[in-house]
């Protein structure tokens, strides 16, 4: 592993490369006790990086935010082509870490792959916490078209208070890079017609939490997602939109507690 202390006020404990097979994961590691996997969306994964170093300071826990191949710059290989295929990764790098009794939680496109984690049925993962997931289709609320949104589009849809959302860099016009990679593992649709019948065979405790305020997927699409697995549990977020981690963070990490994950 390569070691590195990335800049910031809000640091992990380590910033490293693990590889896994001929794939190379880059990771934040909040080393502490009990194992998180945070998964991030399409917005990368600065998107977690604040509500990971919440969780580990309030829980103690050890936190693993990896940045998905392909997000922030960094290289995918030829091989690791759809949503499944990363799932099988990440539970390969909990192989490489040896960690078990780990909790999933992920946002967005980060929930869909837990999703899909929780599917291949690893003794490693004890639960899951799926955040405004996309991934499967619910007639008559369809993942919105990211395509060719303004950021302040992007922000009107994805914050209950859009007045909360990061500012893009300087000079940012048209499709961001990590939009791009979103499409590269899901397609334009960003979603599996085959995954809401393939939940009901999950066989893990799954919180899916939902912002109220999500114009990216309903709350609609959020309580059918919880009534596709069969141990779930439905929770709304008020005054939260599609990144509850990053508008209300307390909120979030509250309701991930309550419910003992």
């Amino acid at each position: 592993m390569k070691t590195t202390v990335p800049a910031g006020s809000l640091r992990p404990t380590r910033t490293t490369t693990v590889t896994v097979g001929d794939l190379q994961v880059t990771v934040d590691d909040h080393d502490r006790t009990r194992p998180f996997l945070v998964l991030h969306g399409g917005g990368g994964v600065g998107t977690v990086r604040g509500f990971a170093a919440l969780l580990s300071e309030r829980t103690r826990a050890r936190v693993i935010v990896p940045t998905h191949p392909g997000f922030g710059g960094t290289t995918r290989p030829a091989g690791l082509a759809t949503t499944r295929d990363l799932a099988a990764a990440y539970l390969a790098l909990l192989d490489e870490l040896d960690l078990v009794d780990v909790t999933v939680i992920g946002n967005s496109f980060g929930g869909w792959i837990a999703a899909e984690m929780a599917l291949l049925g690893n003794p490693r993962l004890s639960g899951a916490v799926i955040v405004d997931g996309i991934g499967i289709e619910v007639e008559g609320h369809p993942v919105t078209d990211l395509r060719g949104l303004a950021p302040s589009e992007l922000a009107a849809l994805s914050f209950h208070d859009p007045a909360k959302a990061p500012r893009p860099p300087a000079g940012v016009s048209g499709p961001r890079p990590d939009l791009a990679a979103l499409a590269s593992y899901t397609g334009p649709a960003m979603s599996d017609p085959t995954l809401i019948t393939r939940l009901a065979g999950l066989d893990l405790p799954v919180h899916v939490i939902w912002g109220e305020s999500d114009g990216i997927v309903s709350p609609a699409y959020g309580k059918a997602y919880a009534d596709a697995i069969p141990r779930s549990a439905f929770t709304v977020l008020p005054r939260s939109g599609h990144l509850p981690q990053v508008e209300t963070p307390e909120e979030l990490l509250g309701a991930i507690l309550d419910l003992g994950d």
